[in-house]
Protein backbone atom coordinates (compact mmCIF):
# COMPACT_ATOMS: atom_id res chain seq x y z
CA UNK A 1 0.00 0.00 0.00
CA UNK A 2 1.15 3.20 -1.23
CA UNK A 3 1.10 7.12 0.66
CA UNK A 4 1.89 10.16 1.51
CA UNK A 5 5.42 9.66 3.24
CA UNK A 6 5.00 10.47 6.87
CA UNK A 7 7.90 11.27 9.40
CA UNK A 8 8.29 12.38 12.95
CA UNK A 9 8.61 15.94 14.83
CA UNK A 10 6.34 17.18 12.42
CA UNK A 11 3.49 19.82 13.19
CA UNK A 12 1.57 17.00 14.77
CA UNK A 13 4.03 16.21 17.00
CA UNK A 14 4.86 19.75 18.04
CA UNK A 15 1.29 20.82 18.84
CA UNK A 16 1.33 17.49 21.76
CA UNK A 17 4.44 18.50 22.76
CA UNK A 18 3.63 22.16 23.07
CA UNK A 19 0.06 20.89 24.95
CA UNK A 20 2.64 19.03 27.53
CA UNK A 21 4.59 22.07 28.08
CA UNK A 22 1.17 24.56 28.33
CA UNK A 23 0.08 22.14 30.85
CA UNK A 24 3.18 22.24 33.22
CA UNK A 25 4.95 25.64 33.04
CA UNK A 26 1.53 27.54 32.14
CA UNK A 27 3.01 29.34 29.15
CA UNK A 28 0.52 31.77 27.91
CA UNK A 29 1.81 34.02 25.28
CA UNK A 30 6.00 34.20 25.32
CA UNK A 31 6.96 37.39 23.60
CA UNK A 32 10.29 35.76 22.77
CA UNK A 33 12.10 31.86 22.54
CA UNK A 34 15.92 32.17 22.89
CA UNK A 35 17.89 29.18 22.27
CA UNK A 36 21.31 29.38 24.57
CA UNK A 37 24.14 27.44 23.01
CA UNK A 38 27.30 25.92 24.43
CA UNK A 39 27.82 27.36 28.12
CA UNK A 40 25.64 30.24 27.23
CA UNK A 41 23.35 29.04 29.78
CA UNK A 42 24.08 31.04 32.83
CA UNK A 43 20.49 33.40 31.04
CA UNK A 44 18.66 31.08 32.33
CA UNK A 45 19.59 31.86 36.19
CA UNK A 46 18.34 35.47 35.31
CA UNK A 47 14.86 34.21 34.54
CA UNK A 48 12.31 35.29 36.63
CA UNK A 49 9.52 32.89 38.13
CA UNK A 50 11.43 30.51 35.95
CA UNK A 51 9.79 27.35 35.48
CA UNK A 52 11.62 24.08 34.16
CA UNK A 53 11.13 21.26 32.75
CA UNK A 54 13.53 18.52 31.53
CA UNK A 55 14.25 17.46 27.65
CA UNK A 56 13.43 14.38 29.35
CA UNK A 57 10.19 15.04 30.00
CA UNK A 58 8.94 16.48 26.38
CA UNK A 59 7.50 14.50 23.27
CA UNK A 60 9.90 14.50 20.90
CA UNK A 61 13.00 16.20 23.13
CA UNK A 62 16.16 14.05 23.11
CA UNK A 63 18.46 14.61 26.27
CA UNK A 64 22.09 16.40 25.94
CA UNK A 65 25.48 14.95 26.49
CA UNK A 66 27.59 18.39 25.72
CA UNK A 67 29.09 19.70 28.21
CA UNK A 68 27.21 23.21 28.85
CA UNK A 69 23.86 22.14 27.53
CA UNK A 70 21.71 21.56 30.33
CA UNK A 71 18.69 20.10 28.63
CA UNK A 72 16.17 22.16 30.28
CA UNK A 73 13.41 24.73 28.60
CA UNK A 74 12.79 27.16 30.93
CA UNK A 75 10.00 29.15 30.80
CA UNK A 76 9.51 32.92 33.05
CA UNK A 77 9.75 36.58 32.33
CA UNK A 78 13.27 38.54 31.67
CA UNK A 79 13.46 42.34 30.67
CA UNK A 80 9.81 42.56 31.89
CA UNK A 81 8.15 39.84 28.97
CA UNK A 82 7.14 36.39 28.89
CA UNK A 83 10.12 33.72 27.47
CA UNK A 84 10.92 30.62 26.67
CA UNK A 85 14.34 29.73 26.91
CA UNK A 86 15.98 26.31 25.62
CA UNK A 87 19.20 25.48 27.73
CA UNK A 88 20.86 23.20 25.47
CA UNK A 89 20.45 21.41 22.07
CA UNK A 90 20.40 18.10 20.36
CA UNK A 91 23.00 18.29 17.51
CA UNK A 92 23.00 16.44 14.10
CA UNK A 93 26.84 15.24 15.06
CA UNK A 94 25.01 12.93 17.74
CA UNK A 95 22.86 10.94 15.48
CA UNK A 96 19.66 12.96 15.15
CA UNK A 97 18.06 13.92 11.97
CA UNK A 98 18.04 17.48 10.56
CA UNK A 99 14.08 17.73 11.19
CA UNK A 100 14.93 16.19 14.82
CA UNK A 101 17.27 18.61 15.80
CA UNK A 102 15.42 21.79 14.72
CA UNK A 103 12.24 20.24 16.46
CA UNK A 104 12.45 22.55 19.18
CA UNK A 105 11.63 25.51 17.02
CA UNK A 106 8.36 23.44 15.84
CA UNK A 107 7.42 23.31 19.83
CA UNK A 108 8.06 27.02 20.67
CA UNK A 109 6.21 28.43 17.63
CA UNK A 110 3.64 25.77 18.70
CA UNK A 111 3.47 27.74 21.94
CA UNK A 112 2.62 30.93 20.37
CA UNK A 113 6.24 32.63 20.49
CA UNK A 114 7.25 34.27 16.91
CA UNK A 115 10.33 35.95 17.87
CA UNK A 116 13.39 33.34 18.07
CA UNK A 117 16.62 34.51 19.43
CA UNK A 118 19.38 31.98 18.60
CA UNK A 119 23.05 32.07 19.93
CA UNK A 120 26.03 29.86 19.87
CA UNK A 121 29.56 29.60 20.62
CA UNK A 122 31.51 29.57 17.55
CA UNK A 123 35.18 29.60 15.92
CA UNK A 124 36.78 33.16 15.18
CA UNK A 125 37.65 32.93 11.27
CA UNK A 126 37.97 36.58 10.64
CA UNK A 127 41.59 37.47 11.92
CA UNK A 128 40.38 40.57 13.95
CA UNK A 129 38.41 38.51 16.19
CA UNK A 130 39.12 37.85 19.73
CA UNK A 131 38.07 35.33 22.05
CA UNK A 132 35.27 36.45 24.15
CA UNK A 133 33.88 38.63 21.47
CA UNK A 134 29.96 38.88 20.63
CA UNK A 135 29.01 38.49 16.82
CA UNK A 136 25.61 39.85 15.08
CA UNK A 137 24.51 36.98 12.79
CA UNK A 138 24.28 38.78 9.04
CA UNK A 139 23.62 35.60 7.24
CA UNK A 140 24.86 32.08 7.57
CA UNK A 141 26.42 29.77 5.15
CA UNK A 142 25.24 25.81 5.43
CA UNK A 143 27.93 23.50 4.86
CA UNK A 144 25.90 20.81 6.77
CA UNK A 145 24.85 19.56 3.03
CA UNK A 146 21.29 18.79 4.87
CA UNK A 147 18.14 20.78 5.45
CA UNK A 148 15.27 20.54 8.32
CA UNK A 149 12.53 21.18 5.73
CA UNK A 150 13.49 17.83 3.67
CA UNK A 151 10.66 15.36 3.26
CA UNK A 152 6.56 15.84 3.12
CA UNK A 153 5.87 19.52 3.73
CA UNK A 154 4.09 20.43 6.80
CA UNK A 155 1.02 22.47 7.02
CA UNK A 156 2.88 25.03 8.59
CA UNK A 157 5.47 25.37 6.90
CA UNK A 158 6.25 27.43 3.52
CA UNK A 159 7.30 24.94 1.17
CA UNK A 160 10.25 27.16 -0.45
CA UNK A 161 10.80 29.75 2.17
CA UNK A 162 12.77 32.99 1.35
CA UNK A 163 16.29 32.96 2.76
CA UNK A 164 17.46 36.12 1.00
CA UNK A 165 17.55 37.81 4.34
CA UNK A 166 17.20 34.91 7.16
CA UNK A 167 18.00 37.09 10.15
CA UNK A 168 15.51 39.89 11.05
CA UNK A 169 16.65 43.79 9.93
CA UNK A 170 14.31 45.10 12.56
CA UNK A 171 15.59 42.37 15.03
CA UNK A 172 18.91 43.48 14.35
CA UNK A 173 18.78 47.44 14.82
CA UNK A 174 17.22 46.39 18.22
CA UNK A 175 19.68 44.49 19.22
CA UNK A 176 22.85 47.07 17.89
CA UNK A 177 20.35 49.68 20.22
CA UNK A 178 20.33 47.61 23.18
CA UNK A 179 24.21 47.04 23.07
CA UNK A 180 24.97 50.81 22.59
CA UNK A 181 22.67 51.37 25.62
CA UNK A 182 24.56 48.70 28.11
CA UNK A 183 28.47 50.17 26.15
CA UNK A 184 28.53 46.58 24.74
CA UNK A 185 31.11 46.61 21.54
CA UNK A 186 29.18 44.17 18.95
CA UNK A 187 30.93 42.84 16.24
CA UNK A 188 28.98 41.28 12.98
CA UNK A 189 29.90 38.39 10.45
CA UNK A 190 28.31 35.68 8.73
CA UNK A 191 28.66 32.09 10.34
CA UNK A 192 29.03 29.24 8.49
CA UNK A 193 27.89 25.78 10.10
CA UNK A 194 29.66 22.49 9.26
CA UNK A 195 28.38 19.01 10.76
CA UNK A 196 31.04 18.20 13.04
CA UNK A 197 31.92 17.47 15.55
CA UNK A 198 35.68 17.79 14.51
CA UNK A 199 36.90 20.94 14.65
CA UNK A 200 37.95 22.08 10.68
CA UNK A 201 41.38 21.47 9.44
CA UNK A 202 43.56 24.50 8.34
CA UNK A 203 42.48 23.89 4.87
CA UNK A 204 39.25 23.90 5.69
CA UNK A 205 39.57 27.16 7.73
CA UNK A 206 41.26 28.21 4.67
CA UNK A 207 38.35 27.83 2.27
CA UNK A 208 35.53 29.12 4.47
CA UNK A 209 37.62 32.21 4.66
CA UNK A 210 37.56 32.99 1.16
CA UNK A 211 34.28 32.30 0.57
CA UNK A 212 33.05 34.69 3.17
CA UNK A 213 32.20 33.31 7.00
CA UNK A 214 33.54 35.13 9.44
CA UNK A 215 32.54 32.29 12.28
CA UNK A 216 31.73 28.57 12.29
CA UNK A 217 30.23 26.69 14.11
CA UNK A 218 28.07 23.01 14.36
CA UNK A 219 24.52 24.07 14.96
CA UNK A 220 21.70 27.59 14.48
CA UNK A 221 21.31 26.91 10.81
CA UNK A 222 19.09 24.32 10.35
CA UNK A 223 17.16 26.02 13.26
CA UNK A 224 17.23 29.46 11.05
CA UNK A 225 16.26 27.31 7.99
CA UNK A 226 13.29 26.26 10.10
CA UNK A 227 11.86 29.42 11.92
CA UNK A 228 11.90 31.05 8.21
CA UNK A 229 9.66 28.43 6.86
CA UNK A 230 7.39 28.71 10.37
CA UNK A 231 7.29 32.57 9.50
CA UNK A 232 9.14 33.38 12.95
CA UNK A 233 11.43 36.55 12.90
CA UNK A 234 14.96 35.78 14.25
CA UNK A 235 18.29 37.70 15.22
CA UNK A 236 21.14 35.88 16.11
CA UNK A 237 24.68 35.77 18.30
CA UNK A 238 27.63 34.28 17.80
CA UNK A 239 30.35 34.41 21.36
CA UNK A 240 33.62 33.77 19.52
CA UNK A 241 34.67 31.12 21.77
CA UNK A 242 37.88 30.91 20.47
CA UNK A 243 40.28 31.72 16.67
CA UNK A 244 39.81 28.87 14.50
CA UNK A 245 42.16 26.46 13.62
CA UNK A 246 45.53 27.34 12.25
CA UNK A 247 45.48 31.02 13.33
CA UNK A 248 47.37 30.57 16.33
CA UNK A 249 49.28 27.85 17.58
CA UNK A 250 47.17 26.70 20.57
CA UNK A 251 45.03 23.47 19.66
CA UNK A 252 40.98 23.52 20.04
CA UNK A 253 39.21 21.87 22.74
CA UNK A 254 35.81 22.33 24.16
CA UNK A 255 37.55 23.81 27.05
CA UNK A 256 38.43 26.68 25.29
CA UNK A 257 34.71 27.08 24.47
CA UNK A 258 33.51 26.83 28.31
CA UNK A 259 35.93 29.34 29.74
CA UNK A 260 35.06 31.98 26.63
CA UNK A 261 31.37 31.48 27.28
CA UNK A 262 32.32 31.78 31.00
CA UNK A 263 33.75 34.97 30.51
CA UNK A 264 31.39 36.80 28.02
CA UNK A 265 28.59 35.46 30.29
CA UNK A 266 27.77 38.70 31.59
CA UNK A 267 27.55 40.98 28.87
CA UNK A 268 25.61 37.93 26.64
CA UNK A 269 22.96 38.27 29.44
CA UNK A 270 22.79 41.75 29.95
CA UNK A 271 22.47 42.22 25.94
CA UNK A 272 19.57 39.71 25.42
CA UNK A 273 17.77 40.73 28.72
CA UNK A 274 17.72 44.78 27.26
CA UNK A 275 17.04 42.79 23.92
CA UNK A 276 13.71 41.46 24.76
CA UNK A 277 13.04 44.63 27.28
CA UNK A 278 13.05 46.60 23.92
CA UNK A 279 10.44 43.84 22.05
Amino acid sequence: MTGEPTRTHGAADARAAADVVRARLGIESPACAIILGSGLGELADRIENARHLSYAEIPGFHATHVVGHKGQLIAGTLGGREVIALAGRFHMYEGHAPWVSAFPVRVVHALGARTLFVSNAAGGIRRTFSAGDLMVIEDHINLQFVNPLSGPVEPTDERFPDMSAPYSARLKVLLRDAAQRLGIALQSGVYVGLLGPTYETLAEVRMLEKIGADATGMSTVGEVILANALGLEVVGVSLISNPAAGLTSEKLSHADVMRAAEAAGEKFCDLVAEFVRAL
